[in-house]
């Protein structure tokens, strides 16, 4: 069965955003299924604005700055 879009509910979504990027931790819940963690991130591009990028590893600085939004999402899971 291929991805739908319409299937896929989000019931948290905050952003932190950075000097040059912004990581977003949600929380998506698919075709009624299993609640979901999801965090990932974006860098500033200035021809095309926002552009998503692999997470990857996250400095000191913004570990600080997400674990207390992974930590309100997962109250809504």
């Amino acid at each position: 069965m291929p991805y739908d879009k319409s299937l896929d509910v989000e019931s948290f979504k905050e952003v932190k955003e950075f000097e040059i990027s912004r990581i977003t931790v949600a929380v998506f819940s698919y075709n009624g299924g299993e609640k979901k963690l999801q965090i990932s991130r974006e860098n500033k591009n200035q021809e095309e604005g926002w552009q998503f990028v692999k997470l990857g590893r996250v400095t000191k600085n913004e570990a600080k700055e997400i674990v207390p939004l992974m930590m309100k999402a997962v109250e809504t899971m």
